[in-house]
């Protein structure tokens, strides 16, 4: 049975998060509701929702800030605003703190539900090319998540060498890791040039 799709709505009008509740029991979509932005944000930890509705106008804190903090945590789930507010202004302050797109309100049932498959569908072909690209370098998930698990904890950045030794993998094994997860956009690549020798890539978690 294929996994029922899930989708985190942040907001704190009641009436909204029954509405979408509604929808979601009607179209087949597992909906967690949360009022609270701060709350919300720990929320998509726990939960590892499929898309986030999130609302622009939060007592606790704007959508905006919470956006970002999410980003901070998923880089690739993604996240619709919900406003009454359509200025282009506002809306280019959410797209650079990460948000894909904007539902307006009062909600439009069509024209929610029509936004939300959109990017569904666009996440599962993400998925698909990701599975895709996994088989065919030979990416094993377990050794990708030691290699996270090591980036991360290198903040200052390190190199192939410094995978090859902390993680204990071959070196053209590190190689292939690393452009994975360069492919991915998880890792920035800076070039350092030292003070002898052949420039090296660096590389840095993106956190």
């Amino acid at each position: 049975m294929a996994k029922k799709t899930s989708i985190l709505v942040v907001d704190d009008d009641k009436d909204i998060l029954y509405t979408i509740g509604a929808i979601g029991a009607t179209v087949g979509w597992h909906i967690y509701t949360e009022p609270n932005s701060i709350v919300g944000v720990s929320k998509v930890k726990t939960l590892k929702p499929d898309l986030i509705l999130m609302d622009y106008h939060m007592p606790q804190q704007n959508g905006i800030v919470t956006v970002k903090q999410i980003r901070t945590i998923d880089r690739k789930v993604p996240i619709i605003v919900l406003t009454v507010d359509d200025r282009q202004e506002l809306a280019d302050e959410f797209l650079d703190a990460g948000a894909n797109d904007f539902a307006n309100k009062p909600i439009r049932v069509p024209d929610l539900v029509a936004r939300i498959n959109v990017h569904l569908k666009l996440l599962e072909k993400q998925r698909e090319v990701q599975e895709h690209f996994m088989v065919s370098k030979g990416i094993n998930q377990v050794t990708l998540q030691m290699i996270a698990d090591y980036c991360i904890s290198a903040p200052d950045g390190f190199y192939i060498e410094d995978v090859a030794r902390n993680v204990g993998l071959a070196y053209q094994t590190s190689v292939r890791y690393l452009q994975y997860m360069v492919a991915k956009d998880e890792l920035f690549v800076i070039c350092d040039y030292g003070k002898v020798g052949r420039p090296r890539n660096k590389y840095k978690y993106k956190l």
